[in-house]
């Protein structure tokens, strides 16, 4: 039997390393190695999550442990904290997965100003690639660091991409109106995810502030050619799981429907994980939970010719640990969707 790639995960008992262990523990050609946790050291994650009893009764040992024991380690920390891990990685030969933001952006002047840090080893942030796999494929298979994008800054330009890249809709005035579960917010409790505050409610919040907002712009700027702002203001639903993102955007003059419908079908048509939806249909979240799957539906404003293409991920999967995942896949050489044939549930 081929032997198996050993996966670590820092932080994995967060939301998105947890889920992390839970779609590492259904991969053909993947075994959890080791995990690490701060706030639950020497705990076992089952005990952390009752729902992975005697599936996952590892302890929560260390970040060297984890380092030490694995092939690929994937990092479910806040910002700023997985820098020195990846340096750790590099200098190991390990593989190196980061789901927070520290290898996402270029710029580190664009780094500093969103996230108040600063590039600690240049030539390791120039190594980094960015792991959007239906985008930058290419660059990815067999790369040892890869930042993987989050929920909203893969929704986002997964709607707009083909529309982007052949030139069919104006670069300035684009709108990116998002919706997040609360698992988005990540697993500490804060006042507004409290659940008097969430339930039955519905807010915009960072509203033209977001912190994702330069990670969308470097991706859609890249696709375009030349240099792209967009607004984008994020919503709280009350629910656990989901991103819908609805994005707004001029046509150029003399684009047609059917030239938008034929780019983004030549663009998607081989793409496993995204489903161009019919026309007539419209990108829910509830028929992507639990999923790698990128549900995006296209619709068209005569009056003002608007595109409105929306997308629905699983914020957790698609938007977290799955992409993660597909991208451990194109690192090692392994079949794209393996560990991530997850059906969604019907109802």
């Amino acid at each position: 039997m081929e032997k198996k790639i050993k996966a670590g995960v820092v932080g994995a008992t967060g939301y998105a390393g947890a889920e992390l262990v839970r779609l590492l523990l259904g991969h053909p050609q993947a075994e959890v190695a080791a995990i690490s946790s701060v706030s639950f050291e020497g705990k076992a994650l089952s005990e952390v999550y009752p729902a992975y009893y005697h599936l996952c009764d590892l302890p929560c040992g260390t970040q060297e442990e984890v380092v030490d024991a694995s092939d690929v380690i994937f990092a479910a920390l806040p910002h700023g904290l997985s820098q020195d891990l990846a340096a750790e990685c590099a200098a190991k030969g390990k593989a190196f997965i980061d789901l927070g933001a520290d290898f996402r952006l270029k710029s580190e002047e664009e780094y500093k100003q969103w996230y108040g840090g600063e590039f600690k080893d240049k030539n390791l942030h120039e190594q980094a690639v960015y792991g959007l796999p239906e985008l930058f494929r290419s660059e990815i298979a067999g790369k040892r660091l890869v930042a993987n994008p989050g929920c909203y800054t893969t929704a986002v330009p997964l709607a707009l991409a083909p529309a982007v890249k052949n030139g069919l809709i104006e670069t300035s005035g684009i709108v990116a109106d998002c919706k997040s579960g609360v698992t988005g917010a990540g697993r500490k409790p804060t006042q507004n995810t409290h659940y008097p505050d969430l339930n039955e409610g519905f807010s915009a919040y960072k509203v033209a502030a977001h912190r994702h907002t330069p990670e969308m712009e470097q991706t859609i700027s890249r696709l375009a050619g030349t240099p792209v702002k967009l607004t984008f203001v994020p919503h709280l639903l009350p629910i656990n799981r989901g991103i819908l993102a609805t994005c707004y955007a001029k046509l150029r003059p003399g684009v047609s429907k059917e030239q938008i419908l034929q780019a983004y079908e030549a663009m998607y048509e081989k793409e496993y994980f995204i489903r161009l939806l019919p026309q007539g249909r419209v990108a829910d979240v509830k028929n992507v939970r639990y999923s790698n799957f990128c549900d995006i539906s296209l619709h068209f404003d005569s009056r003002t010719d608007t595109l409105v293409a929306i997308s629905a991920i699983d914020n957790m999967v698609k938007g977290a640990a799955g992409q993660a995942i597909q991208n451990m896949n194109l690192i090692f050489g392994v079949e794209e969707q393996a560990g991530l044939k997850i059906v969604p549930p019907a109802f």
